[in-house]
């Protein structure tokens, strides 16, 4: 009975699991999913619970250190001393054996330490919070990553399925054609060549739609892999590609690259430089000096047997305060050494954030320029397609009436077809290109 009850505990709690998944996800719901399961994340997040438990580490140490020890001996064989046989009236030149003590001691210390003053441990609180923000800036750098990735898949599944429509679209096409083709062929009106060249592009037309279809699975697996979903389980977009990229707003405003002090690889260059000006601070404060105070309490038993335990063993006890002041006076002039090469490390860290700066800089105006030359591309594409379609109809009707060759036909065939792959490839560089622009200045509008 409690194997059964156990049993169907476990197969309750995976009900209740499964439950719990989105059968459908929209692109705001998809980048909250992953921005919560993301295997990615959920280890920066604990980079950060990590920074949080060195700070309370560091600080505890200036905080009192209270530590207990007991010393057990049980001697086997008691120690012997030699003593001037004169004390006990003998001749000076000899020596009395004599054994002092109890067979057995207990020695129990209760020890309190206070750190006083250590410039090291100063800098080490200023050096919990830079670790700390060091932490949250990768953090929050892997969040930016993962809605990009999110936002550029989801994208990509959404723009598999309208290539598919595409392809779908030119194969009922093609079989329509292919069926009055292959009746006039038989009736005599029409070459074989006619026959054979639809089949040709049918057949690649085939082959394609299969390959776009197997490109969606694999989207869709890389999709739930990236936002942590379970990849055996199905998973729906409830977006379809005009909701995601809407012309009138897409290209309402370009963001402005002027500002670039948010970016998150010069604020992590940034606290790169207060680390170093820490660890300078901190070879500085070496030369400085330490104090320490203690207490310690000591209580000690002594006994030929073991009757610690016992209510009546007599205990000794002693107290002890004391100060330890440690000064540094010469080091050789090692600290001088470590002192200049921490300066050195901090001037490089100056440099690098300047470097950082004028890169991401540069490379803000290159995406900018990317983006809008995408946006361009694509209005280029989409009157490519509108006037691809116009001639293949056109020319669809001069077939059928004779005017044209079935080679003039396939050639004008292929050129709609790559139309659509070109239209396609426009929408996706747009939207890549747009959030690549907006990760890089940190400006993501989807939270």
């Amino acid at each position: 009975m409690k194997i059964h009850l156990f049993l169907f505990i476990i197969l309750l709690t995976g009900v209740t699991q499964a439950q719990e998944l989105p059968e459908s996800l929209s692109l705001e719901e998809a980048i909250a999913y992953g921005l919560t399961h993301n295997r990615s994340i959920i280890n920066a997040d604990r980079e950060i619970q990590k920074a949080k438990k060195e700070k309370w580490k560091t600080i505890a140490t200036g905080l009192p250190q209270i530590s207990s020890e007991i010393n057990y001996q049980n001697f086997l064989e008691m120690p012997v001393s030699l003593v001037p046989a004169e004390f006990f009236g003998g001749n000076p030149e000899e020596f009395r054996e004599l054994t002092f003590g109890t067979e057995q001691n207990m020695i129990g210390t209760l020890k309190m330490e206070q750190l006083i003053f250590d410039g090291s441990y100063m800098v080490g609180l200023q050096a919990t919070k830079v670790y700390l923000a060091i932490s949250e800036n990768l953090f929050e750098k892997t969040n930016l990553d993962v809605k990009k990735m999110v936002t550029n898949l989801y994208s990509n599944v959404l723009l598999a399925k309208y290539n598919i429509r595409f392809l779908e679209k030119n194969k009922s096409s093609l079989e329509n054609n292919f069926q009055e083709i292959h009746q006039m062929f038989r009736n005599g009106f029409e070459e074989e060549e006619s026959v054979e060249q639809i089949q040709l592009s049918l057949a690649q037309t085939n082959s394609q739609l299969k390959y776009a279809k197997n490109l969606l699975k694999i989207e869709q697996e890389m999709l739930k892999f990236v936002i942590g979903y379970p990849i055996e389980n199905p998973l729906k977009l409830s977006n379809e590609l005009d909701d995601i990229f809407n012309e009138d707003l897409y290209f309402e405003t370009l963001p402005n690259t002027d500002n670039i002090d948010n970016n998150i690889d010069i604020r992590i260059a940034d606290n790169n430089v207060k680390s170093e000006a820490l660890k300078l601070k901190l070879e500085q404060s070496k030369a400085l000096p330490k104090v320490n105070a203690f207490i310690n309490q000591t209580y000690t038993g002594n006994s030929n047997e073991f009757t610690f335990t016992n209510s009546d063993q007599k205990w000794y006890r002693s107290s002890l305060l004391g100060f330890n002041v440690k000064i540094p006076i010469f080091s050789s002039l090692g600290r001088s050494a470590n002192t200049q090469k921490a300066k050195i490390s901090l001037d490089q860290a100056k440099t690098q954030l300047e470097v950082t700066q004028s890169k991401i800089r540069i490379d803000a105006n290159a995406a900018l320029n990317e983006y809008q030359l995408a946006i361009d591309n694509y209005y280029t594409e989409k009157e490519n397609l509108r006037l691809a379609e116009r001639i293949e109809k056109k020319n669809q009707t001069k077939f059928f009436e004779g005017m044209i060759q079935s080679f003039e036909l396939r050639m004008v065939q292929l050129q709609l077809y790559s139309a659509q792959s070109n239209f396609v490839n426009a929408i996706q560089k747009v939207i890549n290109n747009k959030i690549e622009l907006e990760t890089l200045l940190n400006q993501s509008k989807t939270d």
